[in-house]
């Protein structure tokens, strides 16, 4: 009893030390390790989350090592962050581009799935965007730090605030058809007279107007895409 209320209280002691030094070091890592998190500052969160939590567990792992170790991580973000700034090709080499995803409010298919998204993930990202219709879109783009950013066409008087997900995939999605009380039998006419097939189809959305708007897996412009400078 006594060696296990020892044991907490070298627990309890650790964890009253060891917070306070974790504060300073990120304070000394600086705001942008926090707000951006790229990949190597997620690596530093990884490294001191298991530094610590093995340090905070085991009461036998001495102290002064881990607090050692704290700081030679912290000073290491520090220099390589430095680098980052300093050396663009530097920086350009470890970390990810951004990526265009919307061009000309077609979903480009090939740069979602590099970048290990879905449609779902994307037209999620544009509804907190409050954009509810990909086809206003003008361009969009992930950023390096996974966010995603949305330039809007300058004239979208003519496009519908809200559009369903009628194809996703080359799949009908049978609950939007039911909600506008349509059959399968109106989709695949409507493909047949743009001559597309089903197959063919990444996304296709329709408005309360019973408007579609169809990305192609292969769409021709996504071979002309505008150069990103970062």
């Amino acid at each position: 009893m006594l060696e296990w209320m020892k044991d907490c209280a070298v627990v309890l002691g650790r964890i009253v030390t060891i917070f306070p030094l974790m504060l300073i070091i990120t304070l000394f890592m600086g705001r942008r390790s926090i707000g951006e998190l790229p990949i190597f500052d997620y690596l530093i969160v990884l490294a001191l989350g298991a530094v610590v939590g093995a340090d905070i567990a085991d009461p036998q792992i001495q102290h002064l090592p881990t607090a050692f170790a704290i700081v030679v991580i912290g000073i290491f973000q520090k220099i390589f962050s430095y680098a980052v700034i300093t050396f663009r090709k530097f920086g350009k080499w470890v970390t990810f581009e951004p990526v265009i995803v919307i061009h000309h409010g077609k979903l480009i298919y090939p740069n979602i799935k590099k970048a290990r998204y879905t449609i779902d993930n994307i037209l999620q990202m544009l509804r907190e965007n409050l954009v509810f219709n990909p086809s206003t879109v003008e361009l969009a783009l992930i950023e390096p730090n996974g966010q995603l950013s949305i330039l809007e066409k300058s004239h979208t008087q003519g496009a519908s605030p809200l559009v369903f997900p009628l194809i996703r995939e080359g799949r009908i999605e049978p609950r939007v058809l039911a909600s506008f009380q349509l059959e399968a039998s109106w989709v695949h006419e409507e493909l047949r007279r743009m001559d597309i097939s089903l197959e063919d189809v990444f996304l296709a959305t329709m408005d309360g107007k019973l408007r579609l708007h169809i990305t192609l897996y292969q769409e021709q412009e996504h071979l002309n895409l505008p150069p990103l400078h970062y």
